[in-house]
């Protein structure tokens, strides 16, 4: 075996531009799958980023109507019988399970009439009213002012936290520390503003990435969940927030939280159930939509190999012919059918390997041209990479078997006589 490789690759360098042009087909086409799957690879891992953000590996499992939309409630009269507020046991509940880390309950309003800050209406301003766990649960921090304390929650203080997005549309330039902000009649202190401890952007690369990825909300104000009721009403369903412990347990720790939290509804109550927000349920179904195109794309490409192929076998029965009377004389010493046939499969195998080698090469280049021209990201896969050179190697056999049989079943006394 060690012997046919010396051979193959002598017979390759003798025969240089010959060579490199039979493998030009093997190159194209192995590059042209490499930087395809890189693509799809890196745009799966930017969608699956973009949705995720920055890693908290947090899940909203939110009340929903049915199963078209979550439930907004705008007054006591939406509030649904049968759902009952979230214990400290079913907390508990959620917390020991092997995928949660961290579980945080909070009430909300999302259309929030009746907000004002001095004369300015502040109706895209979401409100929640959350626990003491809720910011080290979605991984957020006190950026000026302080956090709540237990006292605020024990004495019902009517004191409020803005987020980031919230301050910088309300306050602008201006401090919103000990500004006063009414809420149904009722005034609340903002005694700080909270912000992600580590900022994610997503990557925008089209205008369907802004849709998708972008935060379309004016932001939140975050009251003590002890003085809800003192704005709102008693009683009110709870959303919750889980941390899972990885990336990976975020679906089973979405699901397991949304079945305690369903087990809990009353069973004459069935309009309602908790649903987790399955980001990489749609993450998949993105990636799925983005690689469809693609996978085409290697289809296409991956005809280039078969020309590739078809360019193997013509240069083998060229080379088959070339060295009739080598082949003669070779059998006429004792060489077996099975000595020629693997010499020639072996030359063919190293010619299509070296050129899968060379193409995985320019699939890596070309992909790094691709992000760097058009933003488009890519990773590269090293599994597919040793794929594509295992299948070029597979090219170079099945494509060289034909004049493999061909060199083997000469006969020496003809072969002899050919000059």
């Amino acid at each position: 075996m060690l012997e046919n490789i010396r051979l193959s690759f002598q017979g390759i360098w003798s025969h240089k531009m010959r060579s490199f042009l039979t493998m030009l087909g093997i190159i194209i086409g192995i590059a042209s799958i490499i930087s395809i799957v890189s693509t799809i690879k890196g745009t799966n891992e930017q969608i699956k980023n973009n949705l995720i953000g920055s890693g908290n590996n947090t899940v909203e499992v939110a009340l929903w109507q049915g199963t078209q939309w979550e439930l907004d409630i705008y007054s006591s009269a939406d509030i649904p019988t049968g759902i009952p507020e979230v214990s400290d046991e079913t907390c508990q509940q959620i917390l020991d399970l092997d995928s949660v880390e961290n579980v945080t309950r909070y009430n909300q309003r999302r259309s929030s009439d009746g907000v004002f800050y001095q004369n300015q209406s502040l109706s895209e301003v979401g409100i929640r009213g959350i626990d003491t766990n809720y910011f080290s649960t979605v991984g957020y921090v006190i950026r000026t002012g302080r956090n709540f304390i237990k006292d605020d929650f024990k004495n019902f203080r009517k004191v409020l936290i803005l987020d980031q997005t919230a301050a910088d549309s309300l306050f602008q330039n201006e401090s919103p520390l000990g500004k006063t902000i009414e809420i149904n009649q009722t005034p609340f202190t903002v005694i700080g503003v909270v912000d992600e401890a580590s900022k994610f952007e997503p990557t925008i690369n089209t205008i369907e990435d802004y849709y998708n990825y972008t935060n379309q909300s004016s932001g939140y104000l975050y009251i003590p969940k002890a003085s809800w009721p003192i704005v709102y009403s008693y009683d009110e369903p709870e959303n919750v927030i889980v941390k899972a412990t990885s990336t990976d347990d975020m679906e089973d720790a979405g699901q397991k939280t949304a079945d305690i939290l369903n087990a809990t509804i009353s069973s004459s109550q069935t309009d309602y159930q908790y649903r987790a927000d399955d980001l990489l349920e749609q993450a998949r179904q993105l990636q799925e939509l983005s690689s469809a195109t693609n996978n085409q794309l290697i289809w296409i490409a991956s005809i280039s190999l078969l020309v590739g192929g078809i360019g193997v076998m013509n240069i083998m029965l060229v080379s088959v012919t070339e060295r009739t009377s080598e082949i003669g004389l070779k059998k006429a010493i004792g060489a077996r059918k099975s000595v020629i046939l693997s010499q020639f499969l072996t030359e063919a195998a190293v010619l299509t390997s070296i050129g899968g080698i060379l193409g995985v090469g320019a699939g890596i280049a070309m992909a790094q041209m691709i992000n760097r021209v058009s933003g488009v990201a890519v990773s590269i896969s090293v599994p597919a990479s040793a794929i594509a050179v295992v299948f070029s190697m597979l090219i170079g056999i099945i494509f060289g078997l034909l004049p493999s049989i061909k060199a083997a079943n000469l006969d020496p006394i003809e072969a002899l006589r050919r000059e």
